[in-house]
Order: C-alpha cells, then sequence, then structure tokens
C-alpha cells in the first residue's frame, strides 16, 4: 500500500484532497483569462503580449489535458497497482519521480510521487526509494 504521510501529505490532503479537480478549474480559468487577454491584445496590435500570453495559456491547457487522468487519492491498494516508472531528474530544472498507474473505480489513474531535490539530499534519498520499489518488485530495473 503506498500512502501520503507525513506533514507534506497531510497539507496536500487539506489543499487538494483526494482528487485534482479544483486545481484544474482553476488551471482553466487562469488559461482562459490570459487566452482572453491575448486576444484583447491582438484587437489592440500589441505583438510581444500577444506571444506571451498566448503561450502561457495553450501550456495550461496541454497541462490540463495531460492531467485529466492523474489522481491525487492518498493511499493505492497494492493490489490495483499496475504499474511504477521510474522517472529521472534533469539536473537543477526537475525532480525525480515515480509514475504509478493504477486502478481507481474502475477507471485506470495515474498518480506522480514526487522525491526529495537537491535540497533535500534528493541523490541518496532516490536511491533508498528505488532500492525499496525494487525490492517490493513494484519497479523493474
Amino acid at each position: 500500500m503506498l500512502t501520503r504521510d507525513g506533514v507534506k501529505g497531510n497539507i496536500a490532503n487539506a489543499t487538494v484532497g483526494e482528487n485534482i479537480t479544483g486545481i484544474l478549474i482553476i488551471y482553466g480559468g487562469m488559461a482562459a483569462f490570459l487566452l482572453f487577454s491575448a486576444f484583447q491584445s491582438f484587437q489592440k496590435g500589441e505583438i510581444p503580449i500577444i506571444v506571451v500570453y498566448s503561450v502561457v495559456g495553450l501550456f495550461l491547457v496541454y497541462g490540463i489535458f495531460k492531467s485529466l487522468n492523474n489522481s491525487a487519492t492518498p493511499i493505492i491498494r497494492r493490489d490495483k497497482i499496475k504499474s511504477v516508472k521510474f522517472k529521472k531528474s534533469i539536473m537543477a530544472i526537475t525532480r525525480s519521480r515515480f509514475e504509478v498507474v493504477f486502478e481507481e473505480n474502475g477507471a485506470i489513474k495515474k498518480r506522480i510521487i514526487m522525491l526529495p531535490g537537491i535540497m533535500s539530499d534528493g541523490q541518496n534519498e532516490t536511491e533508498k526509494a528505488r532500492k525499496i520499489m525494487i525490492e517490493e518488485q513494484l519497479l523493474n530495473e
């Protein structure tokens, strides 16, 4: 069973809960505002602002569609886990993470488990987490 415990898990439960619909709605509102602002800037002929608003707005829309099957459920039963993938970090840009594909209420969902970054001894903690996943036969490497 994978759980979301500790201080960060409690904060996530309080702010997000078990689904990400609220966050996706906020992102959708921001994207709509940015794209509407880009349209208004287009009417005024402000080309640099059009590009900025459009790129950020379209990036948010892309993120929304990519996140539709994500889940924020705090507990994942082991028998519901279909696969686990390890995504290595890009130095100083992203953090390492596990992508857990599992079944939730008959639907296939994905949960991203972020691992500690450079400021939190990320490399050692990542190796510990990978060893645990391999020992538990959740990660095949």
